[in-house]
């Protein structure tokens, strides 16, 4: 009974076992270009073992970076990509610095303070009343994500009001598309060309201007049989 104990430790537990026996197998393979043969069955291998590999931008790049790493970087082939070093591989990501913007309604996202500035800076009146009107949506978005109960139009109004110093006004009831901006449409005649005047069909020889049969009193009640015969 072999035990894991006593083997070597695993560098990618990952790729499993079998194949940290084949990257020893590599180092022992005197015959360089055998040994490249080889790592490229090993690579083909690896990326069938971890598909979600291929998602990512230039993954064989990766894979031969663990072919190096399970191998100890004494693996010596002619890979088509360099070897990583180890100050390479000890080397941390910089780290990514905090937003230390104020957001002065927090309850209201970053999001809402950017379009708010946006909409101030609009100098066409029709886009700024735009601008208004989508902030007071997203506000009403916001407000539902923290309470249960649905809020008013008025409330949005008087809110935004404070927040912008009366500079943005919000349109209760619906925002409605000035007359003169409102697109035209072409007339076209074709519309109703399959739609033909009921007045103009000729009455059938049986009557009625439909069914034939609607106004002729011998089709009547003619599968009705007379129960006294």
């Amino acid at each position: 009974m072999e035990y894991n104990s006593s083997r070597t430790r695993l560098l990618m537990p990952e790729y499993g076992r079998n194949v940290q026996k084949m990257v020893e197998y590599l180092l022992t393979i005197e015959d360089r270009e055998k040994r490249l043969q080889q790592a490229k069955i090993v690579i083909d291998l690896m990326c069938i073992l971890t598909p979600h590999l291929k998602t990512m931008e230039d993954y064989e790049h990766k894979l031969w970076d663990h072919l190096h790493q399970m191998t100890g970087l004494r693996l010596d082939v002619d890979a088509p990509y360099p070897a990583p070093t180890a100050e390479q591989l000890a080397k941390r990501p910089d780290v990514i610095p905090y937003p230390q913007s104020y957001i002065k309604h927090r309850h209201l996202g970053k999001n809402l303070q950017s379009l708010i500035k946006k909409g101030l800076t609009e100098p066409d009146t029709e886009k700024k009343q735009g601008y208004t009107q989508s902030v007071g949506y997203y506000m009403k978005l916001a407000y539902t994500n923290w309470h249960k109960e649905p809020v008013h139009d008025d409330m949005v109004k008087n809110e935004l009001a404070i927040i912008t110093d009366g500079e943005m006004k919000f349109e209760t009831g619906g925002y409605r598309i000035p007359f003169d901006t409102r697109p035209s449409f072409k007339k076209n005649n074709n519309n109703n060309r399959n739609f033909k005047n009921n007045n103009n069909r000729k009455p059938n020889a049986g009557g009625g201007g439909g069914n034939p049969n609607s106004n002729n009193p011998n089709n009547k009640n003619r599968n009705f049989k007379n129960k006294n015969k």
